[in-house]
C-alpha cells in the first residue's frame, strides 16, 4: 500500500455556465475577436468549474489549503510548492456560449519520485466535462509538488546567457512578452491565487523565482491561440502540453509550431531555454 492510495479514485463533482461575460473577458485578455456562431475557443474551459475556496481557506502559497479531511479533494502532501505540470486533453466536442457544465473529476494515481530538486510528488486527475449533458472535454492534468527551496538557493530559471532562440526550424513563431496586466487577468479568469503570479517578493523570496511566474495554461492557451491564427479555431481533438522550466514575466516568451504527422508546438526563453513542449492532432475532415 501507498502512502496516498486512500486517495486514489477519489472524486469531486461541480457545475458552471459559460456566461456571454466570462467569453468577453477571455477573448479581451487574449486581444482576439469572438468565433463564429458562439462556439468557445479552445483552452476557456480551464477557467470553468474552479475551486471556490473561501479567502480564510487559503495557505502561504495563495492556494487552497489540503487538510486530509473527508472533504478534501486533493491529497495533504506536505511538500509546499506546487504547479500545474502538464496536461493530456481530448476536445470531443466544441463547448458553446451559455452551455451548461458539469465537470466530474477524479484522482487517477498519486507518485512519489526523488528528482536533482529534491522530493515530488505527481498527481494525476482525470476530469470529464460535459456542456448541455454533452461529453465535451476529457483531460488528465497532472499538479507536482515540490520541497521548499533553500532560502539561499540562485534565483530559478539563471538569469539568460548570451545565446539567443534560434527560430530556424520552426515554420510558425509569434513572440510576445508576458505583462503584469496579462498574468493578472489570466489569474482573475481562472480564480487563481497562487502568489507566485502577482506577489513578487514571495516569488522571490519564498520560492526562490527569478521574477512572477507565466502561469503553465497560460503559457498552454497562447500556444492554442497560436494554432487558432495558422489554422482557424477549434481544429484540434487532441492537445497535450509539458512544463520544462517556469516562464518570466516582462522577458520574451517565443510560441513556435511546426506540422508533420502530428502538429508540434513549444514555448522558447528568449535565450532559447525550453519553457514548454506540446504537440495537437487535428480533427478529421
Amino acid at each position: 500500500m501507498g502512502k496516498w492510495d486512500a486517495w486514489i479514485g477519489r472524486s469531486e463533482f461541480k457545475e458552471d455556465c459559460i456566461s456571454e461575460g466570462l467569453a468577453s473577458r477571455w477573448l479581451a485578455t487574449f486581444d482576439r475577436a469572438a468565433p463564429l456562431g458562439g462556439v468557445v475557443p479552445q483552452g476557456l474551459h480551464w477557467c470553468l468549474a474552479l475551486p471556490n475556496a473561501s479567502t480564510a481557506m487559503l495557505g502561504a502559497d495563495g492556494h487552497p489549503r489540503r487538510d486530509g479531511g473527508p472533504g478534501s479533494f486533493l491529497p495533504p502532501v506536505p511538500l509546499p510548492r506546487r504547479m500545474w505540470a502538464g496536461s493530456s486533453v481530448d476536445f470531443v466536442h466544441p463547448l458553446q456560449v451559455g452551455g451548461t457544465i458539469a465537470r466530474h473529476s477524479t484522482i487517477r494515481s498519486v507518485t512519489e519520485k526523488i528528482g536533482a530538486s529534491g522530493h515530488l510528488v505527481f498527481v494525476d486527475i482525470a476530469h470529464e466535462t460535459h456542456c448541455d449533458g454533452v461529453c465535451a472535454i476529457s483531460e488528465v492534468q497532472t499538479i507536482v509538488y515540490r520541497d521548499a527551496a533553500p532560502l539561499d538557493a540562485p534565483l530559478a530559471p539563471p538569469p539568460g546567457s548570451d545565446a539567443a532562440f534560434d527560430p530556424a526550424p520552426w515554420r510558425e513563431q509569434r513572440t510576445i512578452i508576458p505583462s503584469e496586466a496579462l498574468l493578472f487577468r489570466y489569474s482573475a479568469l481562472t480564480f487563481n491565487s497562487h502568489r507566485i503570479h502577482y506577489d513578487l517578493p514571495y516569488a522571490r523570496d519564498a520560492e526562490r523565482y527569478r521574477g512572477l511566474v507565466v502561469h503553465g495554461p497560460l503559457t498552454a492557451s497562447l500556444l492554442l491561440d497560436l494554432v487558432r491564427r495558422q489554422l482557424g479555431d477549434n481544429k484540434l481533438a487532441e492537445f497535450s502540453f509539458r512544463g520544462l522550466s517556469p516562464a518570466i514575466c516582462g522577458e520574451p516568451l517565443h510560441l513556435v509550431m511546426r506540422q508533420a504527422e502530428t502538429i508540434e508546438l513549444a514555448a522558447f526563453a528568449g535565450d532559447g531555454r525550453p519553457v514548454m513542449q506540446a504537440s495537437g492532432r487535428l480533427r478529421s475532415a
